[in-house]
């Protein structure tokens, strides 16, 4: 097709393409940005082609120049292709081209392990603070939420508001994200540690049949199965007097407060499974960021006026219980930071599968730091929210990976 030659002189660099055809040749150069002591360097890249005539012996040289600024330069040639639909000829420096960044196989997974380790440290660390209201340490985890949130939105110039079109979900997802949050806080503080862990972790069954409602997602027969699994397995925990009788035994504390618990984690699981569809309604048209400034925000906001209207400020007592709050929120933001890193890296059911560990760690935390065995009803409840969520996470990624053939 024709010879190409690259000769090299003090001053430019020349490539020379003989063609059948002028304009045969296409030529594509990778242009890279590159720093250079002296402060007028030019380079000038001349491509020569030649047209040969069969009627005369002479031979007709056209030459381009094109000159770059300073302090950049054209890399070597690294793509060629005659013809338009030919074979491409290529240097050795296309070997140089990035290549997609490859992952370590399982980190999601680990980001994901940390994450449920963070946040199973929280709900033990909210049980073992006394005299504290669980608004306040909501406020509390919010405002140093908040801190953490605002430089990051400042450096990606995301804008504090967002789309105007989100604006309404964003204040939906921060309400009831941050209404999931204090519910939870509360419940720990009413009911066993791990019976709370159980009813909260039950929310992507509910996410699923909210979905289908609101988001016309597919529903089929498993899901009602996994959803009468699930408050099965609620009401095994909550054990109500009207099921089980007016004398229960083995409840932490006063049954009124183990009631007031299951319905605070029941409503705050339905609260995270209404942030999750949100969230899906938005997708990912709006920064990550800016979905946690407005959790922070509004559950700030919201946490500041329900404690003067509950008149529930207190100061902790000593000077524990404060590093305790402080850490609360540390691990609130690194947790949400790892599960968001390991959505992104991994698919969201095995994440999902690994945030069973959630479980598990909330009843060994309960045996150790507060020498509470689980009972029969509450292992029987756990086992059953346990396996209709897996089996939610385990359908949806089989449904994602096999995908149906039309």
């Amino acid at each position: 097709m024709g010879d190409l030659t690259d000769s090299n002189s003090i001053d430019d660099r020349v490539l020379s393409v003989v063609p059948r055809r002028e304009e045969d040749i296409k030529v594509v150069f990778h242009k890279v940005g590159e720093d250079d002591d002296d402060e007028h360097t030019t380079e000038r890249i001349h491509l020569q082609s030649n047209s040969h005539d069969e009627s005369c012996n002479d031979t007709d040289a056209r030459t381009r120049t094109m000159e770059s600024s300073a302090k950049q330069r054209f890399c070597p040639l690294i793509y060629c292709r005659i013809g338009g639909g030919g074979d491409p000829i290529s240097t050795d420096a296309g070997d140089t081209v990035a290549k997609e960044k490859k992952h370590c196989p399982g980190l999601g997974l680990f980001y994901g392990l940390l994450a449920t380790v963070f946040f199973s440290v929280i709900a033990l660390l909210v049980k073992t603070i006394d005299g504290v209201h669980a608004v306040e340490i909501s406020a509390i985890r919010c405002f140093f939420q908040m801190l953490f949130v605002m430089p990051m939105l400042i450096y990606h110039k995301t804008g504090f508001l967002g789309p105007r079109d989100k604006r309404i979900y964003l204040v939906m997802r921060g309400f009831l994200g941050s209404n999931a949050m204090i519910l939870l806080f509360y419940a720990v503080q009413q009911m066993p540690l791990a019976d709370a862990t159980v009813i909260m972790f039950s929310n992507p069954v509910f996410t699923a049949l909210l979905a289908w409602i609101f988001l016309k997602e597919k529903c089929t027969i498993w899901d009602c199965v996994f959803t009468v699994f699930t408050l099965a397995g609620v009401i095994m925990i909550a054990r109500p007097p009207f099921i089980f009788g007016a004398r229960i035994e083995e409840i932490e504390g006063d049954y009124t407060n183990h009631l007031k618990g299951t319905i605070a984690a029941f409503g705050g699981a339905m609260g995270a499974a209404c942030t999750f569809v949100i969230l899906r309604k938005m997708g990912k048209s709006v920064h990550y960021y800016l979905s946690v400034w407005y959790y922070a925000v509004i559950g700030f906001i919201e946490c500041f006026i329900t404690l003067f209207i509950l008149g529930e400020w207190t100061i902790p007592f000593c000077g524990r219980d404060r590093w305790i709050l402080m850490l609360i929120a540390i691990l609130g933001i690194a947790g949400q930071t790892f599960l968001t890193k390991a959505l992104q890296i991994e698919k969201a059911g095995p994440v999902a599968l690994m945030r069973t560990v959630d479980v598990v760690l909330a009843f060994i935390f309960q045996f150790i730091f507060f020498n509470r065995k689980p009972t029969m009803w509450s292992l029987g409840g756990a086992c059953c929210v346990v396996v209709s969520t897996c089996g939610v996470a385990l359908r949806k990624w089989y449904s994602n990976t096999h995908p149906r053939k039309c």
